[in-house]
């Protein structure tokens, strides 16, 4: 049964903004990063890889600024879903933790072997797992919030979204060796990159349409 949970107005206009503000960044640093690093070849490298060396900031700023997004999306769709939509709204903040982790510990290249890996690239291997949460949280808190009336209209950018989550994060699995080990061959570049952009478009749809509920109760 649609129900309506609580009213737009009492949603954080900060941390809408906030959403919208970190998920913008993230992709404006990578695309950056595409042009600035050409040496990492997108076709087969993980943009991990672009926090080694010269204008690795850009890329730990942008794992940091994925995480806030999580959190703030936590935080602004809280009161618009019920407990299954609340249960998966910890998915996003594990998620987030991941991010956080990915951000302040620097992987090791891609060639180096699973049994040869640093402790920083070890701790970055557990952010990318925990960050994995996030298409689990959004589709619990899509299907909590496809039944809040007010969410109505923005059902199916909601769908769709979710749909491209799904459909990228299981290119990306197809595309993972089974040993562990990465090189020329395999080519988990261009669905990683994609993964974290569909991450974005879902946290900035759900922005967008609190945005416009808000407008329509102002």
């Amino acid at each position: 049964m649609a129900t309506t949970v609580k009213p737009v107005h009492s949603i954080s206009e900060s941390a809408n903004r906030a959403i919208l503000a970190s998920a913008t960044l993230f992709l404006v640093l990578l695309a950056a990063l595409l042009v600035l690093k050409p040496e990492i070849d997108p076709a087969w490298r993980f943009i991990s890889e672009y926090a080694i060396g010269r204008f690795g900031w850009m890329m730990s700023l942008a794992f940091l600024s994925m995480a806030a997004s999580g959190i703030a999306t936590a935080i602004t769709l809280w009161p618009q879903v019920r407990l299954g939509g609340r249960i998966g709204i910890g998915f996003p903040m594990i998620g987030a933790l991941g991010l956080t982790l990915a951000g302040l510990f620097t992987t090791d290249p891609i060639t180096t072997h699973i049994d040869a890996q640093s402790m920083s690239s070890q701790l970055h291997g557990l952010g990318a797992i925990l960050g994995d949460g996030v298409p689990v949280g959004a589709t619990l808190i899509t299907l909590s919030l496809i039944r809040n009336k007010s969410w109505r209209l923005a059902r199916w950018w909601l769908i769709g979204m979710l749909a491209v989550v799904w459909i990228v994060y299981a290119w990306l699995i197809m595309s993972m060796p089974a040993d562990g080990n990465f090189g020329p061959g395999v080519a988990v570049g261009w669905p990683s990159r994609l993964l974290m952009v569909s991450y974005c478009l879902w946290f900035i749809v759900t922005a967008w349409q609190v945005l416009r509920l808000r407008r329509q109760t102002a």
